[in-house]
């Protein structure tokens, strides 16, 4: 069923000016060079191919079309038009496919011609490719635009949008259509998550948010994707959102930015891009914003991948979801049409540029530079400047073959995005070879470790995915600080500055590991929490979607009142993953939490992750306490230590790196501790990613393993599994899952249940301001302006605000944004804003 939309700030007149006139623009930059070619004038059209009511009965804009009637009007068009073919890259997780189309000159899009012009853009993306070669490929090659909408499944107004601009590319026979296709090509990948369209949810049908997936790949729909983007690479890509809060919003965007994307891009983004935007809302008075909220830090959008894996102009759209179909429709297609006729006035010159983009990051990674952080729309200080180091090679060691796996996974991804990764056949003597976290020592790594030099076209790639860390210059987080595919997969690696010439060669195309069968795997059941509650639908998903495809468990699922009525009985090993435990608690009822106990005790297994690990103590299941935490910690990588003599520890090693977030702080005793996190002063303390306050997390507890009568109960306090791509810490899980119980297990000496003061609303849903003490009043007198309810932590030395959003995302809501960007006003006063 359609939504219905009611608010507008745009007469019924404007709207109909948006459903119907052709919004394409010419940016001032280069408006000389086609004064002759008004977009806003009556198009000339072929009449072949088909109008929208032609095919579905209504205009686009009139209401969301549905995932079927994309479809349908995209291979209408495709049938229609000589200058568009059409295709799948990818099957939802449903099984509906992902249909894109491209549209261009006849000549580039019929069989065979399509795959030459993504060889050619290919070599260009390789240094070593003769420049006479490259200049040739430039001059005789179209460019690769990009336009997707609806990642986000309840978004939909992005494909409505990316339709209209199919529909006029390819019918339009005047200046406007031949500006952009001279010299371009453009994809159409309208919905980006058919099965989330469908369901009216932000997510896919496994509970993946597919925005934060692009690096990892878990999702058909987004590898998928990917190979296609990598079979057609792109100069610019369009990503077509919504939000929960007024106006539009597209680049410039918010610092911070990730350190080690091209200039060339961003000058396209920041430079040629958003003013023409700006015009094209300036002109027909839409309100829209820039420089606010959306960052480009994190290394998994549909911005910042495009940015720093193909040195595209990757950019976010965002347009309020409440507004009405035609408004929304309107805006994107103005801000999509404006995009094209900017890069289409280029010519030529898109590729000459991208080209130099990629040598220059070659000579980068020769020289071992590591760009540095900038701000690109605040004033100030860079607070955690990139270190003044030189970084030519990277080394995954592959001397364990417990992790075996993990080194597969991780140098696969690596392929699968055109990174060069070799392998050393003989013994490699590196002075400066500095381990993850440690101090750099002489080492001798021995022949068969995998070797990936930063001097390549993909050097901004290499840096992101195998980063040490992310030095955030800023203190503002969209989302986690951390990825660093090493420390994901816990696997020993390291880099040096040194030139080196090691003996290696290249490392075959590497298969994605295979889940190996277990005998007499545990009757395993999941139960999720909540229903609506965003991070209980995510975990649930990850967990569930782990067990599927990466350790090949079967499992069951159970409800609150299948607990209660004794459904436990059936199974060995009960699962939580991450929710509230008020929540969780109150589902369970007085019944339900006694047969969850009696169950524990009579021999159960009872795994908990993150915030659902706070029932076990409401239950007085586990001797460990927990506390709020006092530092702000959005989303980091920090080594723990691990219990060598626990099951739990089999094949991961002395130590692992768990994401932390705003989690809960716990205490066990020592004998319980599987992992903990070191004491100040260890030497294996060491934090990827952005963290202030962490002196509260030395010495804690990060796993419990502990015996409750004849069962037991693994309480993790972060989430192992975060994501589907923590495979490091997903081992420690499975461990617990499938591992003999630890001999001697101590027994829990719990509190009395119900003794602990517990949070009703889970950490990972709530916004988290921290200020300095002097701006402590005027962030209360702004939460209060929009209405929200704060918890508030006062320190000596910083005011901690937690705001309950009510389980919704940050870019869902409709004012945390804005209460983010004023509070960031603050400049010098503000410790940290985390948005869920």
């Amino acid at each position: 069923m359609a939504k219905v939309r009611n608010r507008s700030r745009f007469s019924s007149g404007a709207i109909a000016l948006l459903t119907a006139l052709p919004l394409l623009v010419v940016p001032t930059a280069h408006a000389a060079a086609n004064t002759s070619c008004d977009p806003f004038t009556a198009p000339a059209v072929d009449d072949s191919v088909p109008k929208a009511p032609d095919v579905l009965g209504i205009d686009l804009g009139e209401r969301d079309v549905t995932t079927a009637e994309s479809d349908t009007y995209l291979r209408a068009i495709s049938d229609a038009s000589p200058k568009v073919v059409d295709g799948v890259l990818a099957t939802s997780t449903q099984g509906r496919p992902l249909r894109y189309a491209v549209v261009g000159q006849e000549k580039w899009v019929r069989p065979g011609a399509l795959e030459n012009i993504g060889r050619q853009l290919n070599r260009l993306r390789d240094p070593h490719t003769p420049e006479p070669v490259a200049q040739q490929i430039v001059r005789n090659t179209p460019a690769i635009l990009w336009v997707a909408g609806n990642v986000h499944g309840g978004e939909e107004s992005g494909t409505d949008a990316a339709l209209r601009v199919l529909y006029e590319l390819a019918a339009r026979t005047d200046c406007t259509s031949s500006t952009i296709l001279d010299d371009a090509i453009v994809v159409v990948l309208p919905t980006q998550n058919p099965d989330g369209r469908e369901a009216d949810t932000r997510r896919n049908a496994n509970g993946f948010d597919m925005n934060r997936d692009w690096f990892a790949r878990t999702q058909p729909e987004t590898d998928g994707k990917l190979e296609k983007l990598r079979e057609l690479p792109p100069q610019l890509f369009i990503d077509a959102h919504e939000m929960g809060s007024e106006d539009f919003f597209f680049p410039p965007n918010a610092d911070p930015v990730y350190h080690d994307i091209g200039e060339t891009p961003l000058n396209w983004v920041y430079n040629m891009y958003g003013p023409a935007m700006q015009q094209a809302f300036g002109r027909f008075g839409m309100p829209y914003f820039n420089g606010r909220s959306y960052d480009l830090m994190y290394i998994g959008y549909g911005d910042t991948v495009p940015l720093t894996g193909f040195n595209a102009a990757g950019m976010t759209f965002e347009k309020n979801s409440e507004d009405p179909t035609p408004e929304r429709v309107g805006e994107h297609y103005t801000a999509i049409w404006a995009t094209l006729m900017a890069a289409g006035a280029r010519d030529d010159d898109l590729l000459a540029e991208w080209r130099t983009e990629h040598l220059t990051a070659y000579r980068e990674g020769v020289a071992g530079e590591l760009e540095p952080n900038k701000l690109y729309w605040n004033d100030g200080e860079i607070s955690n400047p990139v270190p003044d180091i030189k970084v030519k090679n990277y080394f995954l060691r592959t001397d364990d073959p417990a992790k075996a796996t993990e080194v597969q996974r991780l140098a696969r991804r690596l392929q699968q995005m055109d990174v060069a990764v070799h392998r050393l056949v003989a013994p490699l003597a590196v002075p400066d070879y500095t381990e993850y976290g440690r101090s750099a020592q002489q080492t001798v790594l021995p022949a068969g470790t995998l070797w990936i030099p930063m001097a390549q076209g993909q050097k901004h790639w290499v840096q992101a995915m195998l980063n040490e860390n992310s030095y955030v210059p800023f203190p503002y987080f969209y989302d986690v600080t951390a990825w660093s595919g090493p420390l994901l997969e816990n696997i020993s690696g390291g880099h040096s500055g040194t030139d080196l010439r090691p003996l290696a060669m290249p490392l075959p195309q590497q298969a994605e590991p295979a889940a190996q069968p277990l005998a007499n795997e545990p009757r395993t059941a999941v139960w999720q929490v909540s229903a609506t509650d965003s991070d209980a639908i995510e975990s649930s998903g990850w967990l569930r979607w782990w067990l599927d495809e990466q350790a090949g468990l079967g499992f069951g699922d159970l409800t609150a009142a299948q607990i209660g009525s004794g459904a436990l009985s059936d199974y060995d090993v009960l699962v939580v993953p991450n929710g509230s435990d008020s929540e969780a608690a109150d589902s369970l009822g007085e019944q339900g939490q006694t047969a969850l106990t009696e169950w524990v005790r009579g021999g159960g297994t009872l795994i908990t992750l993150r915030d659902s690990s706070r029932l076990a103590a409401r239950l007085g299941l586990t001797s460990a306490t927990f506390a709020e935490p006092t530092s702000d910690i959005p989303g980091a990588l920090i080594r723990m230590e691990l219990d060598p003599n626990s099951p739990l520890a089999a094949g991961v090693g002395p130590t692992a790196w768990g994401m932390y977030e705003y989690d809960s702080v716990w205490t066990a005793p020592a004998e319980s501790s599987v992992a903990r996190f070191p004491d100040a002063g260890d030497p294996d303390w060491y934090i990827s990613g952005f963290a202030e306050g962490a002196d509260q997390l030395h010495g804690k507890s990060a796993v419990v393993d502990e015996q409750v009568g004849s069962g037991r109960v693994v309480l993790f306090g972060f989430d192992p599994n975060y994501r589907a791509f923590t495979g490091g810490t997903a081992k420690l899980l499975y461990n617990a899952m499938t591992g003999p119980r630890p001999e001697n297990a101590p027994q829990a000496a719990a509190p009395a249940a119900g003794s602990q003061v517990v949070s009703a609303v889970s950490s990972a849903d709530q916004m988290v301001i921290s200020v300095r003490p002097e701006a402590a009043e005027q962030v209360q007198r702004l939460i209060a302006e929009h209405g929200g309810v704060a918890d508030v932590m006062r320190g000596a030395d910083v005011v901690r605000f937690r705001i309950d959003l009510g389980g919704l995302d940050a870019d869902e809501h409709p004012w945390a944004r804005q209460l983010a960007d004023q509070v960031a006003a603050l400049r010098q006063s503000v410790v940290a804003i985390s948005m869920p």
